[in-house]
């Protein structure tokens, strides 16, 4: 496996209007109409960019979240148009919603956290007494979060909030909550099929210029979702042992382990090579296991920004002609 990461682009392209620099994605748009949204190596945790980038991260999510897009077109339209490169996805401008929906099948990560430390309210739902980590809800609950700015945390908050400061008006929101549970549910069934779980997840939505609600960002991709095994989930359960996770979450369990949790005050400790590599490989390991399909890694030599920006330029210049 080659070690080269890619950390971040600078590209001036065709129709450029403005550059934003995400937590893992650069963004360009161009014209008034279109996102280029490139899939960075650049890992983020705690809501802190990590100093490490992590070879093949943004192609995985950028294929996992294609696969997707293209999957669950027929519950919500999306606002893909191609993807030109295996790291770029190219869409229309939506005007983003404020809050991120969160839906959990089972009491693990954040919520596991927050019920360990005694709560058993969150984001306004119950939830009951006397469970371990990683059981399974009766039913999935929404715990949407805001969507905070970058630098900022994104925070917990409940419908009752969200419909009283406006953000969202009552009518959209109860479309929003009805998309979620939609999607989660295709989700999960696909994971299934895999043999995984899909366990929870987040999804960003947004209108576009004609005023629909689309589904916007990535979809079902480790950053965005939480997975485990389906064969070792009920045994591991039962045996109170921890689950295998394809997630994100084995990273910031490393990293709570090494003192740091995106708190004032803490060091980001030092990544390793060994460490990069094997957060790389589990990243494939995810692609494989949930598309059931064999990672295709490009000529270790080549430039990956130059791959990028000439895909990109060509498919940019195909839609704006």
């Amino acid at each position: 496996m080659t070690n080269k990461a890619l950390r971040e682009t600078n590209f001036k392209l065709t129709g450029q209007s403005k550059f934003y620099k995400g937590k893992v994605r650069d963004v360009y748009s161009i014209n008034e109409d279109l996102l280029v949204m490139v899939a960075s190596d650049r890992i983020s945790a705690f809501d802190v960019v990590l100093p490490e980038g992590i070879p093949y991260k943004g192609q995985v999510l950028n294929q996992i979240a294609n696969k997707f897009l293209d999957l669950t077109s027929d519950i919500i339209p999306n606002w893909k148009i191609n993807c030109p490169d295996p790291m770029v996805t190219i869409g229309k401008k939506a005007d983003p919603f404020m809050v991120e929906m969160v839906i959990r099948g089972f009491l693990t990560g954040h919520a596991w956290r927050e019920y360990n430390s005694g709560k058993r309210m969150i984001c306004g739902v119950e939830m009951p007494d006397g469970m371990k980590e990683n059981e399974a809800f009766s039913k999935p609950i929404l715990t949407p979060t805001t969507k905070a700015e970058m630098g900022n945390h994104d925070e917990d908050i409940s419908r009752e909030e969200i419909l009283n400061q406006g953000i969202v008006s009552e009518e959209d929101y109860l479309q929003l909550e009805e998309i979620t549970r939609n999607l989660f549910a295709r989700g999960q069934e696909f994971a299934n099929k895999q043999g995984l779980i899909l366990v929870d997840t987040k999804y960003e939505f947004g209108k576009d210029s004609e005023g629909r609600i689309i589904l916007i960002d990535e979809i079902h991709t480790p950053d965005s979702s939480r997975y485990f095994y389906l064969a070792d989930y009920s045994r591991n359960l039962e045996s109170n042992l921890p689950q295998k996770q394809l997630s994100k979450e084995f990273v910031r369990q490393w990293l709570i382990e090494n003192g740091f949790q995106g708190k004032e005050g803490q060091q980001i400790p030092d990544m390793s090579d060994d460490f990069i590599k094997s957060v790389s490989e589990r990243y494939i390991e995810l692609y494989e296991s949930i598309t059931g399909e064999k990672f295709q890694t490009d000529d270790e030599n080549i430039d990956l920004e130059a791959r990028i920006f000439k895909n990109t330029e060509k498919a940019i210049k195909e839609l704006i002609k």
